[in-house]
């Protein structure tokens, strides 16, 4: 078995075993662990954490800092934020200026911070700022698709699969059966997990400065249309992307 397929292997199976125990052991109210998704069904947040462990697990220092570091922040966010919390980069700044830190306004320093660490960990030491914005936006933009079932999981197969990164892969295609299924959810803790360590493995691909200049410029784009279009729309109305964002998802 090639190197790339034991990595797979082992990424699938940290990821089965972590989200079959937090199931069975749910840490704290049981009742936290689950959330009502967009079709009203009670689905459990228990894939989130599995899969921040299983990405961050033998990825190397950089993405096992952004991916834990994220995952913390995201899972803060969904166990203590509540339904009627503000909403998008507007939403949190606004509250800011009120003098009120919001759960999501918490996690985007928590979030900012770790990509900041995780860049300062990765070799040769470049552009920390650069790079580090560059992982917190890859996360963020990760966590903006995650709206649908499956949506981000099958985002993270495709990214982890052009940047070379077999265990973010077999850890990815573990859990999409039962996210298809809308039995668990990846809620923020694990859909900006995913984001960090696939935003690791882009900035350690793009070595000259431009193209990671190149990257946040796109990354602050999709943010901001993301305030104003709504991409689950975008989706819907283009064919092609629409027939693969609902390929495996319950009719």
């Amino acid at each position: 078995m090639s190197g790339g397929l034991r990595r797979a292997g082992r990424g699938a199976m940290a990821a089965q075993v972590v989200v079959r125990l937090l199931e069975l052991r749910p840490p704290g109210d049981a009742g936290r662990w689950r959330r009502t998704n967009y079709r009203g069904r009670s689905v459990s947040k228990a894939a989130g954490p599995a899969l921040a462990v299983a990405v961050s697990a033998g990825a190397g220092a950089a993405a096992a800092v952004a991916g834990v570091g994220a995952g913390l922040a995201g899972a803060y966010d969904d166990l203590h934020g509540s339904a009627d919390s503000a909403k998008g980069f507007r939403g949190h700044l606004g509250a800011l200026r009120h003098g009120r830190l919001t759960t999501g306004a918490a996690k985007l320093l928590g979030i900012s911070a770790a990509s900041l660490v995780a860049a300062a960990c990765i070799r040769p030491r470049r552009d920390v700022v650069l790079s580090g914005a560059v992982i917190a936006g890859t996360a963020n933009l990760v966590n903006l698709l995650d709206l649908r079932p499956g949506r981000a999981l099958k985002v993270g197969l495709a990214g982890a699969a052009l940047l070379g990164r077999p265990g973010v892969v077999g850890s990815c295609a573990a859990l999409l059966p039962g996210d298809l299924a809308e039995r668990r959810m990846l809620g923020d803790c694990g859909a900006n997990a995913l984001g960090a360590v696939l935003g690791v493995a882009l900035v350690e691909r793009l070595r000259p400065r431009a193209a990671r200049q190149v990257a946040l410029a796109a990354l602050l784009g999709l943010t901001a249309a993301s305030e104003r279009v709504s991409f689950t729309e975008v989706i819907d109305r283009t064919s092609a992307l629409r027939r693969l964002d609902r390929l495996g998802r319950r009719s």
